[in-house]
């Protein structure tokens, strides 16, 4: 199949499924075991504007989307910045739609705990696009500018940074214990933000479709090599792992035109 290539769409299961949508939706479960051959075109398409880009930002926009597009703004990565709440931002509307919704801080689990914001219709997507072991939310506010205050309050106890290497090799602390984690956190929050801790103690836990994990990891750049062949040994977070302890990330290559072939 050829196509545009987008982040995998999930769907939590034990395993979860994953999904490639290029000229139709198919399951990348079904070629775990199997060789596949991933082809890039060199061409590279925005997944904004479409327009063919030289370069790709901030995983799939071209220059211009990259620094006037609302899909690409500071607040996506630094929520703490965002606006919406104001009717302000680099498309209003959009950020209406976004950003203005009700949002989760959480806890998710890997070899340390990490602190986290996502829309609510995001979870549990967030969650296993981050290749976490186990999440349970912390706290729930009206807008992502909320929630992005309340992470950065919870910086200093907790990272907001995923060791992608340790989560493909598996790495997991299993002493760590969210629920504790949660409640000890209560006491750190300033006190105007307390009324939006949550009472909910529900942990999700995530099982990945991996048949072994790789002792190093070897990432892939299609910048360097255009066609690919290797056995598919698993999917993790928005990861292929192939043998010999080869990775590669497909959110990386956002807007890439690729061939995708499985024997």
């Amino acid at each position: 199949m050829k196509g545009q290539l987008r982040k995998m769409q999930v769907e939590q299961g034990s395993p979860i499924k994953y999904y490639l949508h290029l000229e139709e939706r198919f399951l990348v479960n079904d070629l775990i075991g199997k060789k596949i051959t991933l082809n890039w075109s060199g061409i590279i398409q925005c997944i904004d504007c479409q327009k063919v880009t030289k370069n790709s930002f901030g995983q799939g926009f071209c220059y211009k989307c990259f620094t006037q597009s609302a899909q690409s703004s500071e607040c996506i990565i630094r929520p703490e910045l965002c606006r919406a709440h104001l009717g302000e931002g680099r498309d209003p509307e959009w950020e209406e739609a976004n950003h203005n919704q009700p949002h989760t801080v959480y806890l998710a689990q890997s070899d340390i705990v990490k602190v986290g914001v996502t829309r609510n219709t995001q979870i549990p997507t967030r969650w296993i696009d981050q290749g976490a072991s186990a999440a349970i939310r912390l706290a729930e506010t009206p807008n992502r500018y909320l929630a992005g205050v309340l992470e950065v309050a919870l910086k200093d106890h907790f990272s907001d940074k995923t060791n992608w290497q340790k989560m493909l090799k598996n790495e997991i602390d299993d002493t760590i214990d969210l629920a504790a984690e949660k409640w000890e956190l209560e006491e750190l929050l300033p006190s105007d933000l307390t009324h939006y801790f949550t009472d909910d103690e529900e942990i999700e836990n995530f099982e990945y479709p991996v048949l072994f994990y790789p002792s190093k990891i070897k990432s892939i750049a299609l910048e360097k090599v255009n066609n690919f062949t290797g056995k598919l040994i698993g999917i993790k977070g928005q990861y292929l792992i192939f043998e010999n302890d080869l990775v590669i990330n497909l959110r990386k290559y956002t807007g890439y035109i690729v061939e995708f072939k499985g024997e």
